[in-house]
Order: structure tokens, then sequence, then C-alpha cells
């Protein structure tokens, strides 16, 4: 049932598809990107309620517009896919639960399963609080031989080199290969002013166990991370401040910061139910 729920809303996505499309076509336009998160930025992520989220959806509207994505959808949301890299160690993964200061993740995303629509090979790395992340523009058929280490064919074209050469430096330092594939439903709200600000409600997060150097939406083996059931990931992401209003809706809604890697529950809860290999220790 869930899967079907989760196609039809993902079905309505062609809209922001080729408009995504038109943004990225040519070269020389490489400030065009999907996602105009805050690639240097503060993160702040709190676990709340359906009831709850809607609630600071409505409060968070008069301060931030739906970002233009969310505007071409039905019902105000659209799908991520995200492809995740790890050691055969699971090195990542254990630096993250432990709360490692200074880490990385290495991973490819996605927001449809077109193959004509471009991936996007993205490093997110924490240095103490601040959160940094690099993405390269790449095409679907380019994804598997990137992953094996091989050079973007000469006729292929990206909107970052740099980032997509560093992302095979970090991949080769620690042996990296597929581990899992993470989907999640979005709502996201974005300003343009300077003081740059991000709030995004993260929905129906999922998992699926994989060694395949593909980024897929649909396919078997879907499985619903148990700590978002009936739960929504809030994010907020700024740049230097942290606006007041922003400041009295925390506190208006009682919410209590804590950390949730998407990618570290979801290996976590993958070696309870015994889909991975090694296990990660103490589990």
């Amino acid at each position: 049932m869930f899967e079907d729920r989760f196609r039809r809303k993902a079905s309505n996505q062609k809209p922001v598809e080729h408009q995504r499309k038109r943004e990225l076509r040519s070269p020389q336009e490489p400030g065009m990107a999907v996602d105009r998160t805050l690639r240097c930025r503060h993160e702040l992520k709190y676990l709340v309620g359906e009831a709850k989220a809607a609630a600071m959806a409505q409060y968070i509207r008069p301060f931030l517009p739906p970002d233009r994505y969310c505007k071409l959808q039905r019902a105000g949301m659209y799908p991520i896919v995200s492809l995740y890299l790890d050691s055969d160690n699971l090195h990542l993964c254990r630096e993250s639960l432990t709360g490692q200061k200074n880490r990385f993740k290495l991973r490819i995303r996605s927001y449809t399963d077109e193959p004509e629509y471009p991936r996007f090979f993205e490093i997110k790395r924490r240095v103490t609080n601040i959160i940094i992340k690099s993405r390269a523009r790449v095409m679907d058929r380019d994804v598997a031989n990137l992953l094996e280490g091989s050079p973007l064919p000469p006729q292929d074209y990206t909107t970052d080199e740099e980032a997509l050469n560093q992302f095979q430096l970090y991949m080769k330092s620690i042996n990296a290969k597929p581990v899992v594939l993470i989907r999640y439903l979005r709502q996201a709200f974005e300003g343009d002013t300077e003081t740059r600000v991000r709030v995004t409600f993260d929905r129906e997060l999922c998992y699926s166990i994989t060694k395949m150097p593909e980024v897929r939406l649909d396919g078997m083996g879907w499985q619903r991370n148990a700590l978002t059931v009936g739960k929504v990931i809030l994010e907020i992401k700024f740049t230097e401040r942290y606006p007041a209003w922003l400041a009295r809706m925390v506190a208006h809604f009682d919410l209590r910061q804590q950390s949730i890697s998407k990618y570290a529950t979801s290996i976590e809860q993958s070696c309870l139910l015994r889909f991975c290999a090694p296990r990660v220790a103490g589990l």
C-alpha cells in the first residue's frame, strides 16, 4: 500500500523535471542547480508529529514561500532519492553514529527515474558545527562508470568538474561502494534574501539495501525507516544569522533539537533486521 501511495505522489513530477532540465541545459550556467540548499550553512534537525508539522508549515508561510518545485506539485511535495556510498566496514556510518565532529558523506541524488534526467554527485561535509555541501551534475548513463573511477566522457559535461573529481578522490580514499538507497517526500520553504534560510519537512522515509550503481525511486526491497513512522523530519538551514521569527517558532512549538541521520539510522535498522553485512559494531 505504501509503495502505491508513494508512486502516486511521485507520478506528478513531470512539471518539476522539465523545469529543472531547462535550468540545467547549458554548461555555461553553473549557478543553475536543482537544489538551492545553502552550500555552507548551519543545520538544525528535529523530529515532530504530523499535526505539529502542519501547524509549523502554516506558521512559516508569512516568512518564507514554498520553494519553486513545491509550488508545481499538487501535494506541495516532491520525491528525493539518494544512493549512499561507504566502505566495506561502514566507516562513514560509524562516524555519524558516534558523533564525529569532522566527517563526510558520499551520495548520488536524483528526483526522478527518467534516464534522460541528470543525477547529482554530492559530498556533504561537517566541520564542527558547519555543513559544507558540494555537488556535480552528471547524466544517468555515466553513473556506473564514474563509480568505477573512470573520468567523465569528453562528450558529456558537469556543472562542477572539481566537485566530481573530489568525490572520486574521497571515494577512492576509503574504497567506497554503493550501500543503500534512501528516499522520502520533501516539503520545502526558502527565502531569497541575503540571510538565506531554508526549512524542509521530510516524510515517508524509506531505505533499500543495494550494491548496484543505480539511483532509483521505484523497485523492490524498500523498507520504512521505523524512526519516522508517523513522524516528520524538520530541518532548519541558515547561513550567518538565525532569524528571530525562527527562534520564536522553536520556542512556541517546544522543539527539541536532535541528531538525525537518514543514512546512519537506515543502516542501523537494516543491520538489526540482518539486511546488511558487516553489522555496525554494538548492534
